[in-house]
């Protein structure tokens, strides 16, 4: 029997209620590589029916974490970003991605964007699934149509983020 989306999000929700650390963000982390390792979560959430570049497609009422889908065609560069006071888990369900993480070299000062340096690049293939702490800069690239899962340690719609450019 494939892992369900609600059974997914019922196992994360039973991690993160015993708080939201470095033991059960890589436990979680665990659960979203199991549930990419499974053909039919992976085609019933993010096969060929699914598109849309964010889309949450649960967000727990109690805890506030949200797991989300998103569908890129083509190639893409982000920019180095964080997720504001939230931790977040990339998971890649289709293409690579390559991801860099990035030390702060000067902190943002009023309208003044902070400045970053690499520190590490990887890339992600399918199966595969990386948790950023509250605070991690990171910034994905891609060089085709990629297709990933990512949980938020809350709904990051409208929440204000350190604004950050290369030094």
């Amino acid at each position: 029997m494939s892992y369900s989306l609600d059974a997914f999000a019922k196992d994360l929700k039973q991690v993160l209620a015993q708080g939201q650390g470095p033991a059960q963000l890589e436990e979680s982390r665990k659960l979203v590589e199991k549930a990419l390792k499974d053909p039919g979560f992976v085609d019933a959430n993010l096969g060929d029916d699914a598109e849309g570049e964010r889309n949450i497609v649960y967000e727990d009422p109690d805890l506030g974490f949200c797991i989300l889908t998103h569908v890129y065609e083509g190639a893409k560069t982000g920019h180095p970003h964080d997720h504001g006071p939230a931790w977040a888990i990339y998971g890649q369900a289709f293409g690579e991605t390559t991801m860099t993480e990035y030390d702060i070299v000067e902190p943002p000062q009023g309208d003044k964007p902070g400045k970053v340096k690499p520190r590490e690049s990887y890339t992600m293939v399918p199966g595969d699934a990386r948790v950023y702490q509250v605070g991690d800069v990171h910034c994905p690239a891609r060089d085709s149509a990629t297709r990933l899962i990512r949980i938020e340690g809350m709904n990051m719609n409208g929440v204000k983020r350190t604004p950050l450019v290369p030094a």
